[in-house]
């Protein structure tokens, strides 16, 4: 009997062992694997409730561990201005991520959700954050090498709050700054947006070499999976209206607003993401011909696609009128992951059902889940779940914030300097008896970086992170017996009777986001343009103009002694100071053309009757000051 019992006990012992052993031997699970044997081997393990769950994306607000463990939830975003906490620190949100991961690794298959945020001008959601200039400041450096720089630096910060995805770089080819998103292009012109995509191999790294075209690489824990977007046109709509049509050949759509992508994937980027905007009265995210046929097939992109914030909602009119249609299109043109923030319950059953009902073949749910899990292995996100405590130190650290001043140095284009027949007024002597510094910008964080800034539409005030104003540049700049003399709006009566030796005055935009941005009249402010008129008229000045896009400035042009575009800058204002006051000299050049009426608009380099104010790629150029 004891002998029997014995033998009983070898047999299980060796029946856990060899279960233990199968278990250790998944495909999927071994990285020495070839890819593609991972991915086929787990997706041949998937249920369909489990591949639906991959292809669902949804907002940060739902994903509580249960969620995603219950519905197989693949990806979690927060949306512009959504964080665990107001000011919350990096700990706080790698404390999040780590718990909703918890969550996705402890189903039956143990696949990783991956974690999607905004990061579109530096980690732009998260409180003490790097902000770096905005896409259209960074234009004007002309400095793919700079914007790369950026991308790695970005990527670092975004890593340093735990999450692996990011929704940028925008390569929209803005052909009208009347639209509310001009600010995220880099220029007008598709060869300079081309030479901007540069940023990818930043926020993911090199290829390595002799890399297939179009597959997704990310290289390692400090790097993040990009995301090249709205694809396609959004630049080009009627009236530079958001989400609006773009009225288009194929012709114009290929050599416009295409070529960015395709230097996209060349590089290697992870996923692409599908504009609100239609073609030709067609939705984006309906086009079957454009995602598939266009940049699955003919452009060979392996990544994933992924839809906008609710933007299959959005192929009806009004929005969500008819949602199962709405799923039915949207994955039948190629969408591979959904950003439904709330509906996930409702995408989640319509989408069972179409493919139960043979609607949506298992083939199409195949070719997304595909591309999703290539995207999470390539990443490594299958070897290192969890984010990394140990890199929170990135988050606004001083290189960053140094190459964040540089950024702003280059990106700033010197339209005017000097009166006729006068002495150029740039650079201004740091050492002088008493300088004003007026003007809605001058001492504002919030309007310096401008929208996607904490929250989506940005916000005006100090309090929103950390950074340094112009004003406070100023001061650090100036010599130390220099008096620096602030008033947001002086009136002109107070200007007669004080000595100063030349104003600084920096007025612009206020922030603002997407739709809420769009705009048929671009004219500075009214408080703004009066700072310029009190000022100007009694004092020497330089006037820093802080917007998305050209405004209309020609009225005013002859009072300014010196007028400079600063554009967005963000947070590091005393890139503004290095320039103004002669450590660096003036080298960007505009990456838009500056137009003299909104009646001229749309105009673009190349156009017929071409007469801008200031023409695309123009800029004046001065030398940094031997003695200052």
């Amino acid at each position: 009997m004891e002998i029997a019992g014995s033998f009983v006990v070898f047999v299980l012992l060796v029946l856990c062992s060899s279960a233990a052993t199968g278990a250790d031997r998944l495909k999927y699970k071994d990285p020495k694997q070839p890819l593609n044997v991972r991915v086929n081997d787990l997706l041949s393990r998937m249920t369909l409730a489990e591949k639906i769950g991959q292809m669902s994306q949804i907002a940060m607000e739902n994903a509580t561990k249960e969620v995603i463990a219950e519905k197989f939830i693949g990806s979690v975003l927060s949306g512009g201005g959504h964080s665990p906490a107001p000011k919350a620190s990096a700990r706080v949100w790698v404390d999040m991520v780590t718990e909703m991961q918890k969550g996705a690794l402890s189903t039956r298959l143990g696949i990783p959700m991956i974690y999607g945020i905004d990061a579109v001008h530096g980690h732009n959601n998260v409180y003490k954050a790097t902000i770096f200039p905005h896409n259209v400041g960074l234009g004007a450096t002309r400095d793919p090498s700079l914007v790369k720089r950026i991308g790695a630096a970005t990527a670092l910060e975004v890593r340093a709050t735990g999450i692996p995805y990011v929704f940028a770089p925008c390569v929209a080819v803005c052909r009208d700054p009347r639209w509310g998103r001009c600010y995220e292009s880099y220029s007008e012109d598709p060869h300079i947006v081309k030479m901007m995509t540069e940023i990818i191999p930043g926020l993911q790294g090199d290829i390595p070499a002799n890399s297939p075209k179009g597959v997704p690489f990310v290289g390692g824990k400090t790097k993040v999976a990009a995301c090249a977007k709205h694809y396609v046109g959004d630049g080009g709509t009627h009236l530079g209206i958001n989400e609006n049509n773009t009225i288009a050949n194929f012709h114009g759509l290929l050599s416009i607003h295409m070529p960015p992508y395709y230097d996209a994937i060349i590089k290697g980027v992870s996923t692409v993401m599908v504009s609100y905007s239609s073609w030709n009265g067609v939705k984006m995210h309906e086009n079957h011909y454009l995602l598939t046929d266009f940049l699955k097939n003919k452009l060979r992109f392996r990544g994933f696609i992924i839809s906008d914030w609710q933007g299959i909602d959005r192929i009806t009119t009004p929005p969500h009128a008819n949602y199962t249609f709405s799923v039915e299109v949207g994955i039948l043109a190629g969408i591979d992951m959904i950003m439904i923030p709330f509906e996930y319950i409702e995408f989640i059953d319509d989408l069972t059902s179409l493919v139960n009902r043979n609607v949506i073949p298992m083939s199409r749910i195949d070719d997304a889940v595909r591309r999703i899990l290539r995207v999470k292995f390539t990443m490594g996100l299958f070897e290192n779940p969890y984010p990394d405590p140990s890199l929170a130190g990135e988050l606004g650290k001083k290189e960053h914030r140094e190459l964040a001043r540089e950024a702003v140095r280059k990106s700033l284009v010197l339209l005017k300097n000097g009166k006729a027949n006068e002495a150029p007024l740039l650079p201004l002597p740091k050492k002088a008896k008493k300088i004003l510094v007026a003007g809605s910008h001058a001492h504002n964080l919030g309007y310096q970086c401008g929208g996607w800034t904490i929250e989506w539409q940005g916000l005006g005030g100090n309090d929103l992170t950390i950074g340094t104003t112009l004003l406070n540049a100023i001061k650090y700049t100036v010599d130390p017996s220099t008096e620096v003399v602030y008033s947001e709006n002086p009136d002109s009566n107070s200007l007669h009777s004080n000595e100063f030796s030349y104003a600084i005055v920096a007025v612009g935009e206020p922030p603002y986001a997407e739709g809420f941005g769009d705009n048929l009249n671009l004219t500075v402010p009214a408080d703004g343009l009066r700072t310029i008129q009190n000022v100007c008229r009694n004092i020497k000045c330089a006037v820093i103009l802080m917007s998305g896009r050209p405004l209309v400035i020609e009225p005013y042009v002859a009072s300014i002694d010196a007028l400079v575009a600063a554009w967005l800058p963000g947070t590091e204002g005393r890139g503004i100071a290095d320039v103004l006051f002669g450590d660096y000299g003036f080298s960007g050049e505009l990456s838009r053309t500056w137009f003299r009426s909104v009646g001229q608009l749309p105009m673009n380099v190349g156009d017929p009757h071409y007469d801008p104010l200031y023409p695309f790629g123009f800029g004046l150029k001065t030398e940094p000051a031997k003695s200052n």
